[in-house]
């Protein structure tokens, strides 16, 4: 299976995708504002103290920003331009910052729809002009596609090995490799990873529920229980946060219908290794991808919300997958209207049901750390193909040398986001030393 995109990818945005991109900024932005959900996973535990009226809205604004912004333009943006689709870095981050620094309610979606018509209106302008230059680095930057599909496939084996050792760990090596192979060559037009990495999650799964119920059954055996104190305070502070995203649940399944419609549009992407499939237009291998990292984030974002009072901007993260296979808009919105009401209400229960089940919890915490290790690797390996594509050894050096000054100074920019935007840095510095005839560009 090829994994190389057609060069000149587009970011030119039918009207519908345009007011729906604009839309959902706003609200995003608005409720980002309201201080009920925000995309960003770190900002969410420091809300608690910004909704209880211990922190001022600057502040939490500037942690806001200091946790995004390297994502935003490190990431986000590369991410779009090298790939023709959008991605919750991009339209997200800044909708969490934006609505946070809006100091009135009605400012919050002016604010959002104002970043809204910057992406779908200056990204093309941008893409065009990138494309034109000697030094074509978005271009370049689609060698980033075949290392992060192919090493994102090991993230269960990661997760699996860091869990419950090397044994088992090597077991799911082995079998996600030959399962590998068996796709590539019986079934050529299917993403070789999607297959492996199915069983590679439910292995985990299975390992750790496996676990869990023979513990159980051994503190039955045992005569302990694990019964909830009535007056335990963090049962109490979790039953007022469910509480109040209930009272703002038609706002969440407004959410919900809007992120799903967006997905179904197949020109949003929820990671990295998605937005290239959806370039590919292999939809279906794009929803099982970002189904199988749910797993890895239901207790992150269902404790985080208990305990804050604020959910997640994509909730679950469900309505990605689900989204990416709904035959139409409208379709779209209505499920993913009523996935978002599920989730709302189920959260008090999730959060019950997760204390009962340690080894599940922890999966996901491995499963997280798992995919952060392989889409480090892989991104800085993509970007430095990338560098070689478009400057050769030079390029190398430029972009490598980037990254490693950042390292070096303590990681200004985060390391996921670093490499990406070395590449990006290093294609303007190529494309100033080819216009002083110190450079002449490889050719492709």
């Amino acid at each position: 299976m090829s994994t190389t995109l057609a060069a000149g990818t587009s970011l030119d945005f039918t009207l519908a995708q345009q007011l729906t991109v604009i839309a959902l900024c706003a609200l995003t932005a608005y409720i980002s504002h309201m201080a009920l959900a925000v995309f960003n996973d770190g900002v969410r535990p420091f809300l608690l103290d910004f909704i209880q009226g211990r922190t001022t809205r600057s502040a939490t604004t500037a942690v806001s920003f200091g946790l995004s912004a390297g994502f935003i333009f490190g990431l986000g943006a590369p991410m779009a331009l090298s790939t023709g689709v959008l991605n919750p870095w991009l339209v997200f981050l800044p909708t969490d910052i934006l609505g946070m620094l809006a100091p009135r309610k009605w400012l919050a979606p002016i604010l959002g729809a104002a970043w809204g018509a910057v992406v779908v209106f200056g990204l093309n302008g941008a893409n065009n002009v990138a494309h034109d230059l000697p030094v074509d680095f978005l271009t370049a930057m689609q060698q980033m596609s075949t290392p992060i599909l192919f090493l994102f496939t090991l993230f269960p084996v990661l997760a699996i090995t860091k869990q419950f050792g090397r044994r088992w760990g090597g077991v799911a090596g082995v079998l996600e490799l030959v399962l590998v192979v068996m796709t590539m060559k019986l079934w050529p037009n299917m993403f070789a990873g999607a297959l492996a990495m199915a069983v590679g999650v439910l292995m985990l799964i299975g390992l750790a529920v496996s676990k869990d119920v023979r513990q159980r059954r051994a503190d039955r055996a045992a005569g302990v229980t694990d019964d909830v104190p009535p007056d335990d305070p963090m049962a109490s502070l979790f039953s007022a946060s469910a509480a109040r995203l209930r009272r703002y649940l038609p706002l969440f399944m407004v959410l919900g219908a809007g992120v799903c419609v967006l997905a179904q549009m197949h020109i949003f992407g929820g990671g990295e290794a998605t937005s290239f499939l959806i370039a590919k237009g292999q939809y279906s291998e794009a929803a099982q991808v970002d189904f199988y990292r749910v797993f890895g984030f239901i207790p992150l974002i269902a404790t985080t919300a208990l305990a804050s009072g604020a959910y997640g901007i994509a909730g679950f993260t469900l309505v990605y997958p689900i989204g990416y296979l709904m035959p139409n808009p409208f379709v779209a919105a209505l499920v993913g209207a009523l996935v978002f009401a599920v989730e709302v209400l189920a959260l008090s229960w999730i959060g019950k049901l997760l204390g009962k089940l340690p080894s599940v919890r922890d999966s996901s915490e491995h499963l997280r750390s798992a995919i952060g290790d392989t889409l480090q690797l892989a991104i800085l390996f993509g970007s430095l193909m990338a560098a070689n594509a478009m400057g050769g050894g030079l390029g190398i050096l430029v972009v490598g040398g980037l990254y490693l000054l950042n390292e070096a100074m303590g990681r200004p920019v985060v390391r996921m986001a670093a490499a990406p935007a070395a590449v990006i840095v290093g294609g303007i510095l190529l494309n100033v030393l080819y216009w002083l005839d110190l450079f002449t560009p490889v050719k492709g």
